[in-house]
């Protein structure tokens, strides 16, 4: 009998239990809404994401309050939000450095990003921008490219550290072009300019908005963009594509997560206010400015994207040799 009425308890739990997350979902939200950032205030990432809560708070109607947990490459803000409650309360703005290079280049990850966190859906996308110092004799990445092959290993690209996209892009370009370039890293992007100033370095690949600044002081000379299209920041730069690197497509990217076993009713409202705020004129025109692309998808997609991704830094890791433990 007293096994009998064990488990009737427990099914009467889990009655309870699935009705409370039902009446959650449903009523979601009724309270503010943390959004952790895995990187330090004022930095672009910061900015792009206290753009995003700004907008998402007036469609949810609830505050959604920026949290910035850097360290560890992001990690550490990303494993906070896969350990938080289920409940859609706690959000990631995730970034391609994290989740799409990080599980390529850390080996000893105390969270599984792709299990332990569901995508919502993708915010914006940042083609890369080549960007050469002005004393390298090429015009083209076509130039650059002849240029390389006839002086092996005199060109050097700077980046913001090892294992970063600004790092494995070179490697990327170095593999489809078959060239041989020196990697020069850094402590971050902003470490890296008064080398590429002083002609210490030969180039960079690096986001277009923190690239564009040197292009349109003419200290710096661009000669292409990562993506398959070219980005509506800089239309006059064509694609690596459109200049013999055919599938050549690399670009940051940012989006949304949430906590694994967070409720499908609560990641099918905060995709559909990524795709509403997709659509206001306003929040395009301020990340416009920024120098990035809007980008919408589903969270299937997001999901399929973000797998992609992993797999083509995963190969640039092993091409490069780059792994962090």
């Amino acid at each position: 009998m007293s096994g009998k009425i064990w488990k009737a308890a427990i099914v009467a739990l889990a009655t309870i239990a699935l009705a409370s997350s039902s009446a959650s979902a449903a009523n979601y939200p009724d309270r503010p809404i943390t959004m952790v950032v895995t990187f330090s205030a004022g930095g672009s990432s910061d900015l792009l994401a206290r753009a995003v809560a700004n907008a998402l708070s007036q469609g949810l109607g609830k505050p959604v309050v920026v949290e910035n947990r850097p360290g560890a490459g992001g990690h550490i803000g990303a494993e906070i939000v896969a350990r938080a409650q289920p409940d859609g309360y706690t959000i990631l703005f995730g970034t391609n450095g994290t989740l799409g290079i990080g599980p390529a280049v850390y080996k000893n990850l105390r969270y599984n990003p792709q299990k332990d966190l569901t995508p919502i859906g993708i915010l914006h996308k940042l083609p890369l921008m080549l960007i050469v110092q002005r004393s390298v004799p090429a015009n083209s990445l076509q130039e650059l490219i002849a240029y390389a092959k006839a002086n092996p290993g005199k060109l050097t690209f700077a980046s913001a550290g090892v294992g970063t996209a600004s790092h494995l892009s070179g490697e990327l370009l170095k593999l489809a072009a078959d060239i041989d370039i020196l990697h020069v890293p850094y402590k971050g992007g902003g470490g890296a300019a008064p080398d590429l100033l002083a002609g210490n370095v030969s180039m960079m690949i690096e986001t277009i908005p923190t690239a564009l600044p040197f292009v349109a002081s003419k200290q710096m000379r661009a000669l292409g963009v990562t993506t398959r299209e070219r980005s509506a920041s800089a239309p006059d730069v064509p694609t690596f594509g459109e200049q013999g690197l055919k599938g050549f497509d690399v670009s940051a990217w940012t989006g949304l997560f949430v906590p694994a076993a967070t409720p499908p009713d609560i990641v099918a409202r905060l995709n559909a206010e990524t795709l509403k705020i997709a659509q206001s004129p306003v929040y395009v025109e301020q990340i416009k400015k920024m120098g990035t692309d809007v980008a919408t998808s589903t969270p299937d997609q997001f999901r399929e994207f973000v797998a992609e991704d992993v797999a083509r830094w995963t190969e640039a890791v092993k091409r490069s040799g780059t792994r962090i433990e």
